[in-house]
């Protein structure tokens, strides 16, 4: 009897998990090219999970967010895909840590994360 007890409560957490698929990401596409973010503002509110799909046509680039610990390098034709949780308020800086070209240097963009109310 306690084994069936056992399957049974497991058979329901399994149910419920599968009905609850929990928040869908808040996707973003950002490209980097020519020493700019496109967009070069995204904006969530906290807790958000952020999906971003992240590419570039000219050259390497990288799209560091040094609060989230964040740093991705995407290439031409290998467009590079990530997820986190904006799970702190705030204004967040972005930018290129590469150092290919001068330009690089000045990509800058923000991550602003609204309070959850």
């Amino acid at each position: 009897m306690r084994r069936v007890t056992l399957l049974f409560v497991a058979l329901m957490v399994a149910v419920a998990a599968a009905q609850d698929p929990g928040p869908a990401a808040k996707p973003f596409s950002v490209t980097a090219r020519r020493y700019t973010f496109d967009p070069p503002r995204i904006e969530v509110t906290q807790d958000d999970l952020v999906k971003i799909d992240l590419q570039t046509s000219d050259i390497a680039h990288s799209m560091t967010i040094d609060a989230y610990r964040i740093a991705k390098r995407v290439s031409p034709g290998q467009p590079v895909t990530f997820e986190f949780r904006a799970d702190r308020p705030g204004t967040f800086p972005f930018y290129c840590n590469l150092q290919i070209e001068d330009g690089c240097r000045q990509m800058r963009g923000e991550l602003v994360v609204r309070p959850r109310r």
